[in-house]
């Protein structure tokens, strides 16, 4: 938990001294390898406010409420399995400056422009982290999402800067996580999740050529219920947790599933483990982490 003087002295150092940041990224002890010692990756995911996502199920401001979004993180990064962090800078830098990344992962999010239900959604403009900012500030890789939608044209614009990205983080040795997700409009025209184990499979073979190299390319997917999109690349693959289910037992039971294919490293889970029915984080982040382990499955 964070105490009342700890949250005093947060809002007090944003206030007053912003250079302190600046200190924090320098002062962070990294960790020397991207992957546990048994192979694999874990992480906990928290950039979905900056793209307007603040929606937990019934309630849409879930994570609104910055302090206790924050104790859900530190409480999920305690756990040992949990290897590390995917966060846009606001999230990465109070976690720093409350001690909470040393030794661990710490992924970029980069584009977060396609504001959640605006009419320019797709158009995934790069408005956190650039690969500049992840380099100087010691991070260990960026993670950039690419919604695939064949109707809409501005689909090419994101999908040229996630090339350009994948190429220049390749080019400072970094880890590019590309979240490939075929999207698709209903019938009332909004934007919704295309499940299709072909158009995921498609949105594979896209996001695995893009770039001068795909050598510090890694995947992140939703886990299929067909294991073909899996089948479609060799790039290291982490399962997302995505929009909650209503029983918790059935995410873990997808996630295990994938995890049995050999290409899938491991796990990136947000809101799924950070607001969970009842709201034992740290019970919901060790189920999770279990299942990693192989326990289970």
């Amino acid at each position: 938990m964070i105490t009342d003087a700890q949250w005093a002295e947060l809002l007090h150092t944003r206030a007053t001294d912003p250079g302190a940041i600046g200190e924090a990224y320098v002062n962070r002890r990294r960790r020397e390898r991207l992957l546990s010692e048994r192979g694999t990756l874990f992480l906990v995911a928290a950039d979905h406010p900056a793209r307007g996502a603040l929606g937990v199920g019934a309630d849409p401001l879930a994570m609104a409420d910055r302090r206790s979004l924050l104790e859900r993180l530190l409480i999920a990064l305690a756990n040992p399995d949990v290897d590390g962090l995917l966060a846009t800078p606001d999230v990465v830098e109070e976690l720093l400056l409350l001690d909470g990344l040393h030794g661990k992962i710490v992924i970029g999010s980069m584009n977060r422009g396609g504001l959640a239900g605006a009419d320019w959604e797709i158009d995934d403009r790069f408005t956190a982290y650039d690969v500049p900012s992840i380099a100087s500030s010691g991070l260990d890789g960026g993670k950039m999402l690419l919604r695939i939608v064949y109707e809409d044209p501005y689909t090419i614009r994101t999908l040229e800067a996630c090339a350009r990205a994948v190429s220049d983080l390749a080019g400072h040795g970094l880890m590019a996580m590309v979240e490939p997700l075929p999207y698709r409009r209903d019938e009332s025209g909004a934007l919704v999740l295309d499940r299709d184990p072909v158009a995921l499979t498609h949105a594979v073979a896209v996001a695995a050529g893009l770039g001068v190299t795909s050598a510090h390319t890694w995947l992140k997917l939703p886990a299929p219920e067909d294991p073909s999109a899996l089948d479609a690349t060799t790039l290291p693959v982490v399962v997302l947790g995505g929009v909650p289910s209503v029983d918790v037992a059935d995410d873990l039971t997808s996630w295990a599933t994938a995890l049995r294919h050999p290409a899938v490293r491991g796990l990136v889970v947000g809101r799924t483990l950070l607001y969970p029915p009842g709201g034992d984080v740290a019970g919901a982040v060790e189920a999770a982490a279990k299942i990693l382990r192989g326990e289970g499955r």
